[in-house]
């Protein structure tokens, strides 16, 4: 229970990243470009929608300040990342040919890196306060921070019943989807 929770924390980072991820759909007629402001007022109102949920007692209130830095310092860097990518676009740097797969591995491993890092300082963060959270407060946690992934599914059957074309994502035998970026193909 205690890893499904603190999975759920790194989850609300995902939350908090959820506008910059939203603009990659691959079935998204009609994208919807997000400018670097709008991205990171998103994020705040995200942490604080959550924090407010939680309805946290003075005393966990305390913890609550290296948790947000940590999923701060997380949503900093997907929207960086997805900053960089929109400037790219439109300055046109995208490159003639794609790099070679070895390269493209090595990079992709060094995002993951990252990303591993910015989510393991925020588990370590959230352990903390998860462990002063009574049910309520830890129900409320994860529907905060699954909320995102409800919505994406209303979306998808949404487009499923009205385009009737849509991307199937692969999944593995663990029934994880494979969406790209950081899925580790080449």
């Amino acid at each position: 229970m205690k890893k499904l929770v603190l999975a759920g924390l790194a989850a609300l980072t995902v939350v908090g990243s959820t506008a910059v991820y939203a603009h990659q759909r691959p079935w998204a007629h009609h994208q919807i470009r997000i400018n670097p402001e709008d991205r990171a007022a998103l994020a705040d109102a995200r942490i604080a929608a959550v924090k407010a949920g939680l309805k946290l007692s003075p005393d966990q209130e305390k913890l609550w300040s290296p948790v947000e830095a940590a999923v701060r310092d997380f949503v900093k860097l997907r929207i960086d990342r997805a900053n960089a990518r929109m400037q790219a676009r439109q300055s046109g740097e995208a490159p003639a040919t794609k790099p070679d797969p070895m390269v493209r591995l090595s990079e992709r491993a060094d995002r993951m890196a990252a990303t591993a890092s910015a989510l393991k300082k925020i588990a370590d963060a959230a352990d903390p306060l998860y462990k002063t959270l009574d049910e309520g407060q830890k129900r409320r946690l994860t529907v905060l921070t699954r909320m995102d992934r409800r919505m994406r599914r209303e979306e998808w059957r949404h487009r499923r019943h009205h385009d009737g074309a849509f991307e199937h994502h692969r999944r593995d035998r663990s029934g994880a989807e494979d969406r790209g970026e950081d899925s580790g193909r080449l």
